[in-house]
């Protein structure tokens, strides 16, 4: 069937427009790109549902630049002709980054601005005064900008994007929303893209579409388990930061990794918490500045790091104190500091995620999958692990009915873990907790927070000038805050678990280390039905080293 699928140099799309394709290595559509540009270069409406990471920023860009190419050929006057509202800053500088992408050959004829961030208006104003073709941002960003008077969009707009369009009235903008629809034109065309069709969807469908083509692409909204593997496991409070370091430190966990909490507090004990044992992570919560924030997903992506620990905040009430407020007669000024057009669990686009650990466990369904679906994108294959405890079994309860609705084959498998293999450094990690106070967490937040202001800030016209410098700045730096235990750097031989002795040795060196260092998705890859080794996963394990690797060529020559 894939030979009837429809191409890109089958679409009419513009050469400079085709050679940018090329140059992202996209050598076929999507499905979502493959439905959607037809009916978009046709002038059609479009709402459409697809999975996470199944390409609908380009499914809607892609037409925009054409659109835009063929109109410059018989206008000249420059104006905005493509809005596209986005719930997140982190989204905005996402889907900014993909227009530059695809206009690499036309980017003289195709102005994008992105006007997300949180500089003055004073400072955007001359941005927009050049009137960009295509302008993206939040809807409370673009109505201020609206309201003051630095862009007109009522006699030039064509084209209305709204991306994520689930999120964006649990996210506060219904109202900014329904304002900035008094500035458009009468007439346009538009495009919302989600990865579920609720109720919100419905209500913004009314407000913006006209006799749409509603694509719905994907009955799960999660791949199958054929791609992404899925796993819980039950566990209390100190099992979890158990698990995370035996999962961690002895490397059962390999690539990169996005570790989810439920609060900035959170971020901060996990970090501090793995320094003891010299494991470097970064965090990623509303308090850091939007430059940072982008900079540290540009580095995750390139390669920099191999964990993040992100907050998803959005879904949870977070009781935290700001520590750059302070107190105020006497009491804590709760959420000041945060920027509410934060969020990573949606819409952002981690490259090549390889695991996803919820560690707090999600608040919703919804969060769930829009976590899971940061990994297993674009084919690539992924693994998640919830750590879920005894109050939260209603919850995993909803997950499961949730996801059989869909694919039956999507549902959480347990993960057979016996804690007693591991209880040998229940010890170390007590012993590392103590060392991770209220006190120590405030502290580290607030050095944090002072540094990245800094790097954002007072640095951002040295680093512009100044790329290569930006690329040495690290945000998985120990915070040390806490007394660091030099003892707890290494794991004594003696205390792994005997079922992984002949895979993992924490004192060998680093080269002999990195050829038996096994994958969370290897670990986790026990089935759990009826295997001769056993339903612990640890006893499971199979590794194929070198010798196997031999074996395997020799049989090939028999």
């Amino acid at each position: 069937m894939a030979a009837d699928r429809l191409r890109f140099h089958e679409m009419g799309l513009d050469n400079r427009l085709m050679k940018a394709l090329a140059d992202l290595g996209w050598a076929q559509p999507t499905l979502i790109q493959e439905k959607a540009i037809p009916l978009a270069l046709d002038g059609k409406d479009i709402l459409a549902r697809a999975r996470t990471g199944s390409g609908k920023t380009a499914a809607y860009a892609v037409p925009l630049i054409q659109r835009i190419l063929a109109s410059k050929e018989t206008v000249c006057e420059q104006a905005v002709r493509a809005l596209v509202l986005v719930p997140t800053k982190e989204l905005g500088h996402q889907v900014h980054t993909m227009f530059r992408q695809l206009t690499a050959y036309c980017a003289r004829d195709v102005r994008v601005a992105d006007i997300s961030g949180k500089a003055d208006l004073s400072a955007q104003r001359p941005i927009l005064m050049e009137k960009p073709d295509v302008v993206v941002g939040t809807p409370s960003r673009v109505l201020a900008h609206l309201a003051a008077r630095n862009v007109t969009l009522s006699a030039s707009l064509e084209a209305l994007v709204i991306d994520e369009a689930d999120l964006l009235f649990s996210f506060g903008f219904e109202s900014d929303l329904k304002g900035l629809l008094c500035h458009l034109p009468k007439i346009y065309q538009a495009f919302l893209m989600s990865a579920t069709l609720n109720e919100d969807v419905e209500a913004l469908k009314e407000l913006v579409l006209h006799n749409p083509v509603t694509l719905k692409l994907q009955g799960s909204q999660l791949p199958d388990s054929s791609q992404l593997q899925q796993y819980s496991i039950q566990c209390e409070e100190e099992d979890k930061f158990l698990l995370v370091y035996t999962l961690l430190k002895l490397g059962l966990v390999r690539s990169k990794t996005l570790v989810f909490v439920d609060a900035v507090d959170r971020c901060y004990r996990l970090k501090l918490f793995l320094e003891q044992f010299s494991i470097p992570a970064c965090v990623l919560n509303s308090e850091l500045p939007v430059q940072s924030r982008c900079h540290i997903i540009m580095q995750f992506n390139q390669g920099f790091y191999n964990y993040i620990i992100a907050t998803d905040e959005h879904t949870v009430a977070d009781p935290t104190v700001t520590v750059l407020q302070g107190k105020k007669r006497g009491t804590a000024s709760r959420g000041r500091g945060k920027d509410e057009e934060y969020g990573v669990s949606r819409g952002v686009d981690f490259h090549n995620v390889s695991n996803v650990i919820n560690f707090d466990f999600p608040k919703t369904v919804e969060s769930y999958i829009h976590r899971v679906g940061r990994t297993a994108r674009a084919g690539n294959p992924g693994t998640a692990l919830t750590f879920v405890s005894h109050t939260e079994l209603d919850l995993l309860a909803q997950i499961q009915d949730a996801l059989a609705g869909d694919n039956s084959e999507s549902a959480l498998k347990p993960y057979g873990f016996k804690m007693e293999e591991i209880e040998g450094f229940r010890y170390r990690c007590r012993d590392a907790m103590r060392s991770v106070t209220k006190q120590a967490i405030k502290e580290a937040r607030l050095k944090e927070i002072k540094q990245e202001l800094l790097n954002s800030e007072k640095l951002k016209t040295y680093f512009e000038d100044n790329p290569r410098d930006l690329q040495l700045l690290r945000h998985d730096k120990d915070l040390h805050p806490a007394i660091i235990k030099p003892h707890l750097k290494n794991v004594p031989e003696y205390l792994i678990p005997s079922a992984l002795k002949h895979v993992v040795n924490p004192l060998l060196g680093r080269k002999k280390r990195k050829q038996v260092k096994p994958s969370l998705q290897v670990v986790l890859k026990a089935k759990f039905k009826g295997s001769r080794r056993g339903s612990n996963p640890l006893k499971s394990f199979r590794h194929v080293g070198k010798k196997g690797k031999d074996r395997r060529r020799d049989a090939g020559k028999s």
